[in-house]
This record gives structure tokens, sequence and C-alpha cells, in this order.
């Protein structure tokens, strides 16, 4: 993890002190400060090292009267501490769990490919089309293409789609399954390269489909979804921990 400017500031400033403040005799020590500027960096605050160590002994004079008045004995304020110590002592653990089992490249490749094997095989199709208001106007269309007339420039001067006529009725990469099924279906028959011979009539219109290239739909490089991999195996291997210890813990509701 890389450290915060102000966390080597707070490291510089404290270097070699047995404690950095003290409060009626009671030591601030340098951890407490690390820790307090630590929280206060990952909460997205920003202070200078002297104003943590300041906030830190304000807090400590405030806890030191609590304890004169019997504060930290109501049950509410009780429950409190208990609370925030058990989250603490848990985050930690889970922490040092963590880095005492890194996750490897072994365990990232054995999570990326049952990642791959539960993939389901499912095609990306990149097409075009060209849509007229009538189905004698669509055939006219597929006769001009089977002259040799251009498939964009047919698209730009009669396609009644806003969206793609102008860019030669390209659709770009789905599934067929985002078209209405009609068109999806006609889709899904082509072949590469291929257009439909007969007009595909929908509630927009007649469409004649070209489809250009067809790929897999597949999982990203391991390299790129390296992170969010580390964090999918660390939280299995966090989960699996809890369980364990839950499993030999004798628990009562």
């Amino acid at each position: 993890m890389k450290k915060t400017k102000l966390a080597l500031a707070l490291a510089a400033m404290l270097s070699g002190q047995a404690f950095a403040a003290s409060v009626n005799g009671q030591a601030i020590s340098p951890e407490r400060i690390r820790a307090a500027g630590e929280m206060m960096q990952a909460q997205g605050g920003q202070a200078a090292p002297q104003q943590v160590v300041d906030q830190l002994i304000t807090a400590e004079v405030l806890r030191q009267e609590a304890l004169k008045r019997g504060i930290d004995k109501q049950p509410a304020v009780r429950a409190q501490l208990d609370n925030l110590q058990a989250m603490t002592l848990a985050d930690a653990l889970l922490r040092d769990h963590v880095k005492r089992n890194p996750v490897t490249d072994a365990k990232l490749r054995a999570e990326y490919d049952a990642l791959k094997a539960q993939m389901p095989a499912k095609k990306q199709f990149k097409a075009r089309h060209i849509l007229v208001k009538s189905e004698a106007e669509a055939n006219a269309v597929i006769d001009a293409l089977r002259k040799g007339k251009p498939f964009a420039q047919l698209a730009k001067e009669k396609s009644q789609d806003p969206g793609s006529a102008q860019q030669g009725g390209e659709l770009g990469w789905s599934a067929p399954d985002v078209y209405v099924k009609p068109f999806g279906d006609a889709l899904a028959k082509l072949s590469k390269g291929q257009v439909t011979a007969t007009p595909v009539k929908t509630d927009f219109g007649y469409h004649v489909i070209q489809l250009e290239d067809v790929k897999e739909e597949s999982l990203p490089p391991l390299d790129s979804i390296r992170p969010q991999l580390t964090q999918r195996v660390q939280g299995q291997m966090i989960e699996s921990y809890i369980q364990s210890l839950k499993a030999k813990a004798q628990i009562a509701q």
C-alpha cells in the first residue's frame, strides 16, 4: 500500500520519539497519531501532522474528564466501546489474514479459468440496416444491392432510421436479442457479409439487414481485470476464513 503525504509527514515528525505528546502524564503514542492520521486520510480528510496531534490532545483531555465522571460505565457507552473494539480487532484480523495469505498468480489464474468456463457462449454481431416504410421500397433496395450499389450509400439515401442512416446504416456490435424479435431472428440467421434476401417487417417498418462480422463474446484478458479479480479472490478467502471460525465457535442466539 502506498503511503500518503500525511502518513509520510507523520512518520518524519515522529521518527525516534517514544511519545509525541502527553496529557496529565498520559502519553499519546506515535502509533495512535499515525492511526488517527491514516483514518482521517481514508475518510477523505486533510490535515497537517500537528493538527492531528492537536485533535488527539483534545480528545485525550475529554476522555480523561469522561473517565472521572464515570461515563465509561454507562451501559450505552460501554456497549459502543465494546462494539468499536470488536470491529477494530475484526478488521485488523482480516487484514492480517489477507497479508499472511497473499493472492498468488496460480489462484488468480484458477479463478479466471473458472469464470471463463461459467461464462455462457454468446455471439456479438456487427450489423447495418436500411429502414424503409414499405415492402416495395425494401425490395427495391435489395435489388439495388444485388446490382452492386454500396450498402452504406443506399442507407444514407434511403434509410428512415435517423440514428444510423448517416453512418451508412451502421448499428455497431450487439447480440441479436437486443433488437426486436423479427430483426434479431433474421440477423442471427445471416452469414458474415450476407444481406437478408427478403425484407424484414417490424413495428418500425421494413428492414434490409447486412451482417458485417461476428465474434464470440469473451472474458477480458486476465491482466486487464487483475485488480478486480484479486479483490474477488480475497473476498472469497475472507468469507471462507470467517465461516471456518464460526464453525469452531459456540454460537447461541
